[in-house]
């Protein structure tokens, strides 16, 4: 395995299991941590920005130049990420709407799917 590799397996897991645990801190009510969750999750997404920063020098690559179509492909996948968060919401936490957050759920996923070709573009 090459050095780069494992440190972004590394950086990424632990990352991703701190934002994980904020979320499950923040949103579920009968943990009664939603601040602690909060600066939990908040901590995984720093160490998951720093990890990408991290391997893309490690790979001597150039810094993610920010222009126009970067910041839409953000706004995007934060706006995707949020819908399909809320039918998570839908599900787990709230009450009696169980079939709308699978749908809307659903819609959040094939929102991010969009992402691929935003990012990549179609051949």
């Amino acid at each position: 395995m090459k050095k780069e590799n494992f440190i972004t397996l590394v950086m990424g897991t632990v990352g991703g299991l701190l934002f994980a645990l904020g979320m499950c801190m923040a949103l579920l009510p009968e943990w009664d941590a939603f601040t602690p969750g909060v600066i939990c999750g908040t901590i995984g997404a720093a160490v998951l920005l720093v990890m990408v920063l991290v391997r893309r020098r490690m790979l001597g690559k150039e810094p993610v130049k920010v222009s126009g179509k970067t910041v839409g492909i953000v706004l995007y996948a934060v706006f995707a990420t949020l819908v399909f968060g809320t039918g998570m919401c839908m599900t787990m936490v709230w009450d009696g709407l169980l079939v709308w957050g699978i749908v809307v759920g659903i819609v959040g996923i094939v929102l991010l799917l969009g992402l691929i070709p935003l990012c990549k573009g179609l051949k």
